[in-house]
């Protein structure tokens, strides 16, 4: 009896370990494909700093990938992007205004 509920455990974790596999590959695929298709729309400079990014911030990067793509497919990037249009991107996606301080007078 407790030789079918081990198989069974073992089973279904293998289950889960597989289907955590299959996600992670699709996962790969799919950035692989983002990074091909960045590769066309940017040059050399503007994909290494972007390649940085990824380095020291996931999430940002994530955002600018997703935000370029999406310029892309709308037509609103003509030719290659350069690095100081990465930059200008940059600048509007990670801008926050700086806090101001009041001073009220009795």
């Amino acid at each position: 009896m407790y030789e079918d509920d081990e198989s069974q455990g073992q089973e279904s974790s293998q289950k889960r370990l597989r289907k955590a596999i299959e996600q992670r590959m699709r996962a790969n695929a799919v950035a692989q494909q983002k990074k091909e298709v960045l590769k066309k729309l940017m040059d050399q400079p503007a994909y290494d700093r972007l390649m940085n990014i990824r380095l020291s911030n996931e999430e940002l990067y994530s955002q600018v990938v997703d935000l370029i793509i999406s310029l892309a497919q709308t037509g609103r990037i003509n030719g290659r992007m350069t690095e100081p249009q990465l930059l200008a991107i940059l600048q509007k996606v990670t801008y926050k205004k700086e806090p101001t301080l009041e001073f009220k007078h009795k």
